[in-house]
């Protein structure tokens, strides 16, 4: 794969519910990969535009590279206000930033919509070479795909060897892709709540959520018309999903079974609110594509199992986890710091899954360690 960095792409009649073709840039920088791009899957996709932003300078030996992966409704805008092209604040709050953990002042720090994804990086909802959207022919994506592409933006930026590579969730699965894969380009890497390998339980979830979104008549196949699409559909699955992120101590201590004034339970209010939230920025097909990419998810395929694909590690690693996360329990996490011969940190929180999000402080404390020690 050749890259060229390009300017803001041109207007087109792609769907609502994500970033799209003429929507303003914000602080977006895009590469035009030239293809043909090959996926593990066997497909080819012609053509690849990646949407990433930068903070920092990098240095003229370009050492001082990080890479910040999100997470599965992620995108590349980690720090910064809402605004044009930005639905929503920066994800990692704190995070970046002069005297942060990844402390700008002395890194260049780089975070990419993922392959698949619906903020500017080729999806599902991105124009074919027909003109048309991909829709239901965008073609299956695997975790070591977006890596690959990662990898070529990498190259395009003249990044040689990332000072860290870190991320949680499905950025952690990442994460643990390039250290796995490519173990002389990663110095240092961060795996935050997530696992080696799907469990059946998390596959079992995602395609719960694929359904609810395959089920809504508006889906269409995939292939859905200009506007809001399969929103309500996307709605359940943001619902189910977030159930997955919270713990049940912290449902049942803020909301109970309170019944609001509308005769809504609290919480179902609170569901509600983060389905229509998700359903304003995120494109149906990408949640699919995505969700499918986690399910396939497996470091030790093809390597000979988790253990042995974990040993060709050669970077300081810092794993973490969250002690309530019901998605990806700390065990998942002890597996692969066991693989690294590092010990696990665990993070206390009420929060549940989504405390890889919310406990900043914490989070940030570690990134240090790793980058400091």
């Amino acid at each position: 794969m050749s890259g060229s960095r390009g300017a803001a792409p041109s207007v087109s009649g792609a769907r609502t519910g994500g970033w799209v073709e003429g929507d303003p840039v914000g602080m977006r920088q895009f590469l035009d990969l030239a293809g043909p791009v090959e996926l593990e899957r066997g497909d080819v996709l012609p053509a690849v535009r990646v949407a990433y932003e930068t903070w920092g300078t990098l240095a003229p030996d370009a050492g001082n590279a990080v890479l910040v992966e999100h997470a599965l409704t992620g995108d590349s805008h980690v720090v910064g206000p809402a605004g044009p092209g930005h639905a929503t604040a920066g994800w990692w709050p704190s995070l970046i930033g002069a005297a942060a953990p990844l402390d700008t002042d002395r890194l260049f720090v780089v975070c990419a919509n993922v392959l698949g994804g619906c903020q500017g990086t080729t999806g599902p909802s991105s124009n074919a070479p027909d003109g048309a959207p991909w829709g239901s022919r965008f073609p299956e994506v695997t975790i070591a795909d977006q890596v690959a592409v990662e990898a070529a933006l990498a190259d395009a930026l003249g990044i040689g060897t990332w000072q860290a590579v870190l991320g949680g969730s499905m950025g952690g699965m990442r994460a643990l892709e390039w250290a796995v894969s490519r173990p002389e380009r990663v110095a240092g890497l961060f795996f935050l709540a997530s696992g080696a390998v799907a469990s059946a339980d998390q596959i079992g979830t995602q395609t719960t959520q694929q359904t609810a979104v395959r089920s809504d008549p508006a889906w269409s196949g995939g292939d859905y018309a200009p506007g809001p699409g399969p929103v309500t559909g996307l709605g359940v699955a943001r619902r189910i999903a977030h159930l997955t992120y919270r713990s049940g101590l912290e449902l049942d201590a803020r909301f109970g079974t309170t019944v609001q004034d509308d005769g809504r339970f609290a919480v179902a209010s609170y569901l509600d609110h983060h389905a229509a939230k998700l359903a304003a920025r995120f494109d149906a097909g990408s949640y699919v594509v995505l969700t499918e990419a986690m399910n396939s998810w497996d470091v030790g395929r093809g390597r000979g199992g988790v253990e042995a694909a974990l040993s060709r590690v050669t970077a300081r690693a810092v794993v973490a986890g969250i002690d309530s996360d019901r998605l990806y329990p700390p065990a998942q996490q002890q597996r692969v710091a066991a693989g690294l011969g590092v010990p696990l940190r665990l993070i206390t929180s009420p929060y549940g899954h989504d405390g890889f999000l919310v406990e900043t402080a914490e989070v940030g404390a570690l990134v240090r360690e790793l980058l400091t020690g």
